[in-house]
């Protein structure tokens, strides 16, 4: 199995995961004299089948991530970090350089008696440069989850 289906698998088990939780959750008390619409102890039953899935499925994935190098001396691990910071970079970025420029809701707020309107608002921020940056972070990104999603196709699972 390659990695991808893994992690797709992964993902549709944590997704039925949540189902079967609200079920059993919805199913888990009933009105005296009026029979449950499902069988809570079943779907629990089914919902722990599922987490066992999951952590057998997680600990695959982990061990793979972990021992492939996507490009010399950098793990799939390594580089989902770095995937990790380069968007938190960027959020990190854009909302500052959206605030500098006045975006973003910031300044509804009141000094004493005087308005927003009436208080002259000012950056020191280069806001131009901070754009930029974060379209280059966002290039990184990119071209880096590319990687990622292409070694999720070609590296086969570590069981």
């Amino acid at each position: 199995m390659k990695l991808a289906e893994a992690l797709a698998l992964r993902s549709d088990a944590q997704k039925r995961l949540a189902q079967l939780k609200a079920r059993a959750v919805g199913n888990a008390r009933y009105q005296e004299g009026e029979p449950p619409t499902e069988d809570a102890s079943a779907l629990l039953a089914e919902s722990r089948e599922v987490i066992t899935e999951i952590e057998r499925l997680v600990r695959a994935i982990n061990a793979t991530n972990a021992s492939v190098e996507l490009s010399p001396g950098e793990t799939i691990t390594d580089a989902i970090a770095r995937r990790d910071a380069i968007a938190s970079q960027r959020d990190l970025v854009v909302a500052v350089a959206d605030a500098a420029s006045g975006q973003g809701g910031q300044g509804d707020f009141h000094f004493g008696r005087q308005l927003r309107s009436e208080l002259r608002q000012i950056t020191d921020l280069p806001v131009p440069q901070l754009r930029k940056e974060a379209d280059r972070l966002a290039q990184q990104y990119r071209e880096l989850d590319v990687r990622l999603q292409a070694a999720n196709w070609s590296v086969d699972l570590v069981e």
